[in-house]
C-alpha cells in the first residue's frame, strides 16, 4: 500500500474511531421519581417521559428534549385549537355581515321589511279563512235545513263541509307555523343588529319595533 493510501485509512480510521467514542460517551441527565438528577448513560423509560438533557463527553449539553405533554397539556392543545377555529368562523361571519350591511340601522330596516312581509302574508291567510269559514256557514247550514226537513243530506254536500274544514285547519297550522317564524327571524335580526354594534362601534338609531303600514285613506 502507498503512503497517500496508507494516511487516508488512517484518517478514515481516526475519524470512525472518534465518532465512535463520541457516540459511546454521551451521557444523559434527568429527574428520577424521587426527584433526584441523574447522569447516566440510559434514560429509563418512565424518566423520558418528563424530559431529558442530552450530556457531550465533556459534560455539556448539546440537546434537551421536552417533556411529553400531559393529558392537561392536550386538552388545552385541543381547546386553543377549538378557539381558534371558532375565532376564523366568527371573522368570517362578521365579513360577510359586513358585505351585507354598513350599519346597524341598516339591518334595523332590513328585519323591519322582513317582518311587514311576513305580517302581510299572515293578514292574507287570515283572509282565506274567512272567506272558507264564510262557505262553510252556508254548507252547514243547507245541511241543517235538509236535516230539520226530514231529507237525507247529500254525500256531496257531507264531502264539502269536510273539505272546507279541512282547508281551514291546515291554513290555521299555516299561521301557527308562520307566527315561530316570526320570532326566529326577530331573533336573527336582533343577534345582527347586536353584532353589528360591536364589529362597526355604532349604535342603532332606529327603533326595533316595525312602524305602522301607511294608510292608504284620503283626507
Amino acid at each position: 500500500m502507498n503512503r497517500p493510501t496508507q494516511i487516508s485509512a488512517c484518517v478514515l480510521f481516526a475519524s470512525l474511531f472518534l465518532a465512535s467514542t463520541s457516540l459511546q460517551a454521551r451521557m444523559y441527565r434527568y429527574v428520577d421519581k424521587s426527584g433526584q438528577m441523574v447522569i447516566s448513560n440510559t434514560v429509563p423509560q418512565e424518566a423520558s417521559t418528563r424530559g431529558y438533557d442530552i450530556l457531550n463527553d465533556q459534560g455539556r449539553v448539546v440537546e434537551t428534549v421536552a417533556p411529553a405533554p400531559t393529558a392537561a397539556d392536550l386538552a388545552e392543545r385541543a381547546a386553543s385549537k377549538e378557539r381558534e377555529q371558532k375565532a376564523q368562523q366568527q371573522r368570517r361571519a362578521d365579513a360577510k355581515l359586513l358585505r351585507r350591511y354598513s350599519h346597524p340601522d341598516d339591518a334595523v330596516r332590513a328585519m323591519h321589511r322582513k317582518l311587514n312581509e311576513m305580517q302581510s302574508l299572515s293578514q292574507l291567510k287570515q283572509g282565506n279563512i274567512s272567506v272558507i269559514v264564510n262557505q262553510l256557514d252556508e254548507e252547514q247550514s243547507r245541511a241543517a235545513d235538509m236535516e230539520r226537513s226530514g231529507r237525507d243530506i247529500p254525500e256531496a254536500t257531507l264531502n264539502k263541509i269536510d273539505r272546507l274544514q279541512s282547508q281551514v285547519r291546515d291554513i290555521e297550522r299555516e299561521i301557527a307555523i308562520q307566527k315561530s317564524d316570526v320570532e326566529t327571524v326577530r331573533k336573527q335580526f336582533m343577534g345582527d343588529i347586536r353584532r353589528l354594534e360591536k364589529i362597526t362601534g355604532k349604535e342603532r338609531t332606529l327603533s326595533l319595533e316595525p312602524p305602522p303600514p301607511a294608510s292608504n285613506s284620503q283626507s
